[in-house]
């Protein structure tokens, strides 16, 4: 035995399943962050030419809207996310910084004498180096050992010491 629908049960169907998919965008659209927020999108620049090395500091930028609907993503929204960043190239006035052009600042600099430590279970060993190489917190470095000449690598910490690794 073959079973059909009856015509007035598809449409009152499919008007349902329409309802139910009109319902959902509308729920979707007054979710959206770009609904919630009518506030136009903005970007930092600076006020003044800044050069390679300088720190960001807030009185040398400025937050304007942006009105471009092409610009790309990748610049910066606010100056919270950027101060006290150090620039990697030449950022000109009246132009979006991008996030790429931007690193954090250096823990330790190459050349200077910091301390190193390796620890395993409960030894403990530290002795002076000098890094090879610039680098933030968190960065795997290669160290001189100012006494013996043997060069180790180590990660770079908050407070400047470099925690040797195992070879």
């Amino acid at each position: 035995m073959t079973f059909r629908r009856s015509e007035g049960t598809v449409a009152g169907n499919g008007l349902a399943r329409l309802r139910a998919i009109a319902a959902a965008a509308v729920a979707i659209a007054l979710l959206s962050p770009s609904a919630a927020s009518a506030e136009p999108p903005t970007a930092v620049i600076p006020k003044q030419t800044i050069y390679p090395g300088e720190t960001l500091e807030a009185s040398m930028l400025e937050v304007v809207d942006v009105t471009n609907p092409d610009l790309r993503d990748g610049y910066v929204r606010s100056i919270e996310e950027i101060q006290g960043k150090v620039t990697k190239r030449t950022l000109l006035p009246g132009r979006v910084i991008l996030a790429s052009a931007l690193r954090d600042q250096y823990a330790v600099e190459r050349g200077s004498t910091t301390r190193l430590i390796f620890s395993n279970g409960g030894l403990t060993i530290t002795a002076a180096g000098s890094p090879l190489q610039d680098a933030a917190i968190g960065d795997l470095i290669r160290v001189r050992n100012i006494d013996t000449g043997v060069i180790v690598s180590g990660t770079v910490m908050a407070d400047g010491t470099i925690h040797v690794v195992a070879k």
